[in-house]
């Protein structure tokens, strides 16, 4: 059964609505859709209809036909990085380091986990001023808990202590740094580790995301050429993500991003001429949806975004929206209820589970359109 969250008092850190619902563990999907002998616009796509309830079961692979001429699709153009990391305590305890979010003064939000034989699992019991010890003579400095508001009282933090604000010594460039000793984050539901190249998406072009921007990733350079040939456009923004592994009282943190003059032109000119904005992935609604005014006019722009959609805040710039099947609960389920409504949501979930559809980064996808 799937059930409505509602909004909690304000003095909790949850302020959304969301869904409830059982997501079997034979729904999440463990390994990529070439594992699975499929190309990787061979997933399974859903489209729905928020207008009238309609659904559609098909391939991504049949895309442009739900796609018009003049449509723009809006897509992420960053690129995952190798954000976890082996690490150490002075005690010994190993633990895995995942880099999140890069901040000002070169300073990284990073989460650690602990590490267990069903995969990794939140730590909580890191000491402010901590070092860890990473590979190859790198360490981390634990400065303080992020985010910031969250603060030490007499009966210590308000909440565990999962993220943290880090300084990092490395031999080299981060980049160059990842790159050797780095792997993609991988949750218990991957049962196998894979190559980054699993982890990136056609349109990567700038790494800085610590888990890919997974909506883009069954697209091809194939797709793409039958999309341009519909006189479909693309317009390219960037949003680096942080980590997914959300508890669920946790709300959205912030994150770099970046609009360009060209994609805010194309994306105007689109809505002027009546033709639709759709959404390459909920990190391209958070960054669109951040430089758009209440008139509806998408500005370019860079920085970071604290930016959290729910439905008692409208979308403004988005018509539609191609996206992975969410987790219960999630934050991602308050900005499709934004658009699509909580009605629509309910009935589309209810089929997807229904139809078997895969869940997470390697799974289906799901696209809303008016």
């Amino acid at each position: 059964m799937i059930q409505d969250v509602p909004s909690p008092n304000k003095n909790r850190q949850l302020l959304r609505p969301s869904l409830d619902f059982h997501l079997p563990p034979h729904l999440e999907a463990s390994e990529p859709a070439e594992a699975r002998g499929l190309r990787r616009d061979g997933v399974r796509l859903m489209v729905t209809h928020y207008r009238d309830d309609r659904i559609v079961h098909t391939r991504l692979s049949r895309l442009p036909e739900y796609i018009s001429a003049g449509d723009v699709l809006v897509v992420n153009t960053s690129g995952t990085m190798n954000a976890a990391l082996r690490a150490g305590r002075k005690d010994g305890t190993p633990l895995e380091l995942h880099i999140s979010t890069r901040l000002p003064a070169d300073l990284w939000v990073v989460e650690l986990r602990s590490l267990s034989p069903q995969g990794t699992l939140p730590f909580y019991t890191a000491e402010v001023g901590e070092s860890l010890s990473l590979p190859g003579g790198a360490s981390a400095r634990l400065l303080a808990p992020y985010p910031k508001e969250q603060r030490k009282g007499t009966a210590g933090y308000q909440s565990p202590v999962r993220l943290w604000i880090a300084d990092l010594t490395l031999p080299t460039s981060l980049d160059k740094y990842l790159a050797r000793h780095g792997f993609p984050i991988r949750y218990k539901y991957v049962r196998e580790e894979w190559p980054i190249d699993y982890y990136q998406t056609v349109f990567a072009r700038e790494m800085g995301s610590a888990e890919m921007p997974s909506a883009g990733r069954g697209f091809t350079p194939a797709l793409l050429k039958r999309l341009k040939r519909r006189g479909v456009k693309t317009a390219p923004l960037v949003l680096h993500t942080g980590v997914a592994s959300l508890e669920e009282h946790e709300t959205p943190y912030e994150e770099y991003y970046r609009v360009p003059a060209e994609t805010a032109q194309t994306v105007n000119a689109a809505r002027h001429a009546g033709k639709r904005v759709i959404a390459v992935g909920t990190t391209v609604v958070r960054a669109l949806e951040t430089v758009t005014t209440e008139e509806g006019t998408v500005h370019p722009g860079e920085g970071y975004t604290k930016l959290i959609i729910t439905p008692e805040r409208s979308l403004l710039a988005v018509d539609g929206l191609l996206t992975g099947m969410h987790e219960p609960r999630s934050s991602h389920l308050a900005m499709l209820m934004a658009l699509a409504g909580s009605e629509h949501l309910r009935l589309a979930y209810r089929e997807a589970l229904e139809k078997g559809y895969l869940w997470h980064e390697f799974g289906d996808v799901h696209l809303i359109l008016p």
